[in-house]
């Protein structure tokens, strides 16, 4: 009887390696365009990128603590302070004292957060649209589901190992 091969580990399989390569470029290409596209479409609007993802999340998620605000943006605890300090002070966010733990305060998006949030998301996702146009609708349902779950994916494997190792 005939073993079958083996399946090379994931670092010795030459398709595998080329297209994680084809991968890392075309994401980083991605990457830097919607960078430079946030940036010129959602400081028009009062705000940085990240006062807008700060916003965003406050919507999504419903208030939230410092902490979790920092760890879902990826933040340090001092810079998103910062971040919600200029939004407190635009009048798009507010904070409260934390109904179960008086050392905490809870984020929450004011009604003026949220209508500037729904503004900026209008216009992106106009913009998305013109972009998917001639996208065939499979296609375009197949590029947003491989697209969330490279996020998620990602996600989970950053800040994995000890002291942020994000090689793991």
């Amino acid at each position: 009887m005939i073993e079958p091969a083996a399946a090379l580990p994931p670092a010795l399989d030459p398709t595998l390696a080329r297209d994680a390569a084809e991968l890392q470029r075309a994401l980083s290409d991605l990457v830097r365009v919607v960078q430079f596209r946030d940036r010129d479409r959602i400081c028009c609007h009062d705000v940085s990128v990240t006062q807008c993802s700060a916003l965003e999340e406050l919507i999504r998620r419903g208030p939230l603590t410092l902490n979790e605000l920092a760890q879902v943006l990826y933040l340090d605890k001092s810079t998103a302070s910062r971040v919600v300090d200029g939004l407190e002070r635009k009048g798009y966010a507010t904070r409260a004292p934390h109904p179960d733990d008086r050392r905490a305060l809870l984020l929450t998006a004011t009604p003026s957060g949220r209508e500037l949030y729904e503004t900026i998301e209008a216009d992106l996702v106009l913009e998305a649209q013109r972009l998917l146009a001639d996208v065939e609708p499979e296609v375009r349902r197949s590029m947003t589901l491989l697209l969330g779950r490279l996020a998620r994916a990602t996600s989970a494997r950053v800040n994995c190992g000890p002291a942020g190792c994000t090689t793991c």
